[in-house]
C-alpha cells in the first residue's frame, strides 16, 4: 500500500456480504481484511438490547445465534428502493430508520478500512446491481439515490457508482494475455447481473472503456430467493405452509411468506403479528404444527431457520449429496432433509429465469453461437452447482471461469476508482 497518500475505496456493498479494495503502491487491487483475517463482512447488524452496543458481520450473527437479547438485520440492501428504507424500528434501547442503519452498516466499513490502510480519500466508488428494483426505473433511481444519501452520511465527500458485473470484469481483465469477448455472471444474495465485454492486456489502460461494454442486464433473483424457496418447501411445511384445517381450508400463507424472506423477518416479531398468529389456532386440524410456528415467532428463530436452509443449500450444492436442517430449537428432535435433486427440482424456475436473463445480454450484444470465449463467474451464488449447469446448458461448449467470488467486484471497483 502507499503511505501516506489517501486511499480510494471500491466498496462492495453486498445483500448477503460486503468488501472493500483499494489499489496498492504496485497498481495492484488487493482487499481489505475486514473482520479477522477476512475479506468480507456479513452485512448484518446486531444491536444488543443487554448491554447497548452495536455488533457487525460474523459477530453480529454469532451473538444472535448464542442467543443474546437484542435485534438482528441482514439483507439491508434488500430494502433499497423500498418505503420501508424510512421507517423506523425498534432497536433495544430506541428506534432508527433502516437508511440510518445502512448508513451505521457503512460508515463500520470506512472505519474498518481505516485500520487497515490508515488515511482514506472522501471519495468512494460503490458498486450496485444492474437494477436495484426489476421494472421500476423510478424506484431504480430512489434506490440509488438512497444508498448515496447513506454513503455521504458515512462520511465520505463524493460518491460515485459503478455497475457490478463490469467491476467484475476489470478485476478477471488482469488476468488475461489476450483479447476475449466475455459474458460476465454475477450472482449474489439479491440480484443477477450480466454484462457482455470486450477484455484484453492492450484495453487496460484506455479510460474510457463505453465501447467495450456491449450489453448489461439484471434481474432481482439471487441467493436469498433460492433460500426462500427452500424455505417455504421444506421448513414452513412444518410450521403449517399448506396444512389443511377443520373446515377444509388451508392455512393463511402470509406469515410463512415472510418468515422466508431474510429481509421481512424482524416484521414478524411485532405484538400484532403474534397476536395474529395466534388467532390462526382455529385454522389448523394438527395443532403442533401451530405450536411450532408460535415457539418460532416468540423465541425469534426466524434468521436461524433460515440460516439452516441456506447452509444445507451450500452443502448440498458442494457434496451433490444430502444434508439436515437442524429445527431442534423449534421442537425436539425436529429437522428437515435437502437433497441435491430435490434442490435442483425446487429451483428450476428462478434458476431458469437468471439463465434467460444471461442469454438476453447476449442477445442484446448481438452475438451469434460460438462468439463468446468464456463466462466468467462471481458472486457467492454463482458457485450453486444447478445454476452452472443451467449454464452449461444454455450456453454449450462455453467454458466457466470461476473468479473471486466475494472480492473480485470490490477489486475491479478500485480498479475502476484509481482511474479517476
Amino acid at each position: 500500500m502507499t503511505v501516506g497518500v489517501p486511499h480510494t475505496l471500491g466498496i462492495d456493498f453486498g445483500t448477503s456480504n460486503s468488501a472493500v479494495a483499494t489499489l496498492g503502491a504496485d497498481g495492484a487491487a488487493f482487499p481489505l481484511t475486514l473482520e479477522g483475517e477476512a475479506t468480507t463482512l456479513p452485512t448484518a447488524v446486531f444491536f444488543n438490547a443487554e448491554d447497548r452496543t452495536v455488533h457487525f458481520g460474523r459477530d453480529a450473527i454469532g451473538l444472535y445465534l448464542q442467543g443474546v437479547d437484542g435485534r438482528l438485520m441482514r439483507s439491508l440492501k434488500s430494502l433499497l428502493g423500498s418505503a420501508l428504507l424510512r421507517e423506523r424500528t425498534a432497536i433495544g434501547w430506541g428506534d432508527m430508520s433502516y437508511q440510518e442503519i445502512l448508513a451505521r452498516f457503512l460508515a463500520e466499513l470506512a472505519q474498518r478500512a481505516r485500520a487497515r490502510v490508515g488515511e482514506v480519500s472522501p471519495r468512494v466508488l460503490l458498486g450496485r446491481p444492474v437494477h436495484f428494483v426489476d421494472d421500476s426505473p423510478e424506484r431504480d433511481r430512489q434506490a440509488q439515490a438512497a444508498l448515496q444519501e447513506a454513503a455521504l452520511a458515512a462520511g465520505f465527500e463524493e460518491v460515485a457508482f459503478e455497475l457490478e458485473p463490469i467491476a467484475a470484469a476489470f478485476d478477471h481483465e488482469r488476468r488475461l494475455d489476450r483479447e476475449a469477448l466475455v459474458l460476465v455472471v454475477d450472482v449474489g444474495g439479491g440480484t443477477s447481473d450480466f454484462t457482455v465485454v470486450r477484455l484484453g492486456p492492450q484495453r487496460m489502460a484506455a479510460a474510457d472503456r463505453t465501447s467495450d461494454i456491449l450489453a448489461t442486464t439484471g434481474v432481482h433473483i439471487a441467493g436469498t430467493d433460492f433460500d426462500r424457496k427452500l424455505n417455504l418447501a421444506q421448513v414452513m411445511p412444518l410450521l403449517g405452509l399448506g396444512h389443511t384445517g377443520p373446515q377444509g381450508r388451508p392455512v393463511p400463507s402470509p406469515v410463512f411468506m415472510a418468515l422466508a424472506t431474510w429481509h421481512l423477518i424482524n416484521f414478524q416479531y411485532a405484538p400484532r403479528v403474534l397476536a395474529q398468529v395466534q388467532g390462526l389456532r382455529v385454522n389448523y386440524a394438527d395443532t403442533r404444527l401451530h405450536d411450532r410456528l408460535l415457539a418460532v415467532l416468540k423465541l425469534r428463530l426466524g434468521h436461524r431457520l433460515a440460516s439452516e436452509v441456506e447452509q444445507a443449500k451450500i452443502l448440498c450444492s458442494q457434496t451433490g449429496g444430502s444434508a439436515r436442517i437442524d429445527l431442534a430449537e423449534v421442537e425436539r428432535g425436529l429437522e428437515a432433509m435437502l437433497d441435491a435433486a430435490g434442490m435442483t427440482a425446487e429451483l428450476a424456475d428462478p434458476l431458469e429465469r437468471v439463465v434467460a436473463c444471461a442469454q438476453e445480454c447476449t442477445r442484446r450484444a448481438a452475438l451469434g453461437p460460438g462468439r463468446l470465449d468464456a463466462i466468467y463467474l462471481t458472486g457467492g451464488s454463482s458457485a450453486l452447482q444447478p445454476l452452472q449447469q443451467r449454464l452449461r446448458a444454455g450456453f454449450p461448449g462455453v467454458p466457466l471461469v470461476e473468479g473471486d467470488l466475494f472480492g473480485g467486484v470490490a477489486a475491479g471497483l478500485a480498479y475502476a476508482a484509481g482511474r479517476g
